[in-house]
């Protein structure tokens, strides 16, 4: 059985610099920063007192008050974005195709706020305070779950849990059902809400996060030879993909093609990348193998760039060592510069933000690369958009334990 197309129709986002799509790209563009201190909590005594949260969201404006009080709030901006992404393809749930629409959203972490208050809970006032939501509420599955009953999605409905590349793969697995016929159209990416004392507190213990309390605004600094670490962030980026022909039929806007996935381990450490960014490499490798792209005819990667020391030298190496010579050809950038590490949604959002890149042909910046480390010496796009023409992209994804993903994008 040959492939089917898959493409982009539908998107939505939830992120530090924007609430919906047309909001954030048009921060991403102008470099709008995403990272303040922390209000979500008194964050003061902490080694990292900031992180990029999303100011404004209103969850009543998707949904009703008591469907919220049901939901973390990871699962709140999953489904928001959900919804965002389903209104933004013009598609129509009916009884004839509902069985052929599927639902593949994950989350990293999933719902520990609610885990934390309902310990906190549990310990004051004993077993018979906790809810009888406590359960649902906290399930990294309960995204997809509580979408599609909303819209009665009778299609594949599932979730993914491998860390910061969550997004990149439900997505990718989510093409892959497209492709192989198992569903016409998948609402997939990922949702991350980890701001929260534990999560924050953990993080900084691994020394994972930077340590910029004086200056959060320049903390994201991918590339950088001043970067100390990632910065935690907030968000959600689904895409709606649908088989080409589907599309066609019902005269649906096309942003480009999901036209390959990629995946590997680095079987290496549980929380280092391997030596020279070789699992990364062989994932963009498996990536453009999938797609049957050539590597000489990829303009765009939007990169894992998470602002750690051994991670941006690490992804650096990859490059180089899956592209070679056209590395340099190569434009790079980061949007975490702008929203931070947004963990398991982080590349739901990239994904959203690169299939934008190609089809408004520009791309966002990398904010906050003043000195550029002599490591990592290829182009990154700094500190301003750049106009360019892009035919094909990547997105890279690469997460604790060793989990590689790269999706691949082209104009269609």
């Amino acid at each position: 059985m040959a492939k089917r197309r898959v493409v982009v129709t539908g998107m939505g986002v939830l992120s530090p610099i924007g609430v919906g799509l047309p909001e954030t790209w048009q921060a991403m563009l102008s470099g709008k920063n995403g990272i303040f201190p922390i209000t979500h909590f008194d964050a003061s005594s902490f080694p990292c007192s900031f992180a990029g949260e999303i100011n404004g969201f209103d969850p009543s404006a998707y949904f009703p008050d008591k469907m919220t009080r049901k939901m973390d709030r990871f699962m709140q901006l999953g489904m928001a974005g959900g919804i965002e992404a389903i209104q933004d393809s013009g598609m129509e749930v009916n009884e004839e195709n509902a069985c052929r629409i599927g639902v593949y959203i994950g989350s990293g972490i999933g719902g520990i706020n609610t885990i934390e208050s309902t310990t906190v809970l549990y310990q004051e006032r004993g077993n018979r305070r906790v809810s009888p939501f406590y359960i649902p509420m906290t399930i990294t599955n309960m995204i997809s779950g509580n979408l599609s009953i909303l819209y009665g999605l009778k299609g594949p409905n599932l979730s993914m849990v491998t860390a910061c590349t969550t997004g990149t793969h439900a997505i990718g697995e989510a093409g892959r059902l497209i492709e192989y016929g198992d569903a016409d159209i998948m609402v997939a990416g990922g949702a991350e809400a980890p701001i929260s004392p534990t999560s924050l507190a953990g993080f900084s213990a691994a020394r994972a996060l930077s340590r910029r309390n004086d200056d959060p605004q320049t903390a994201s600094r991918p590339w950088d030879t001043g970067r100390d670490g990632f910065v935690m962030g907030e968000g959600a980026g689904i895409m709606v993909l649908e088989e080409y022909e589907h599309a066609k039929s019902r005269g649906a806007r096309i942003y480009c093609e999901l036209s390959g996935f990629g995946m590997s381990g680095d079987a290496y450490h549980i929380t280092s990348p391997s030596p020279g960014g070789e699992g990364a490499a062989r994932c963009m490798d498996n990536a453009l193998h999938n797609a049957g792209i050539s590597k000489d005819r990829v303009d765009y990667v939007n990169a894992h760039g998470t602002s750690t020391p051994q991670g941006d030298i690490a992804e650096t190496m990859a490059l180089k060592q899956s592209f070679a010579g056209h590395a340099r050809k190569l434009a790079i950038s980061s949007n975490k510069s702008m929203i931070g590490h947004l963990l398991g949604a982080a590349g739901g959002v990239e994904a959203v933000m690169t299939a934008m890149s190609i089809f408004h042909q520009v791309i966002p910046p990398t904010i906050n690369l003043v000195e550029q480390d002599g490591e990592c010496d290829l182009d990154y796009v700094p500190n301003e958009s750049r106009d360019r023409k892009i035919d094909v992209a990547l997105s890279n994804s690469f997460g604790f334990g060793g989990t590689n993903g790269t999706l691949v994008f082209a104009k269609i």
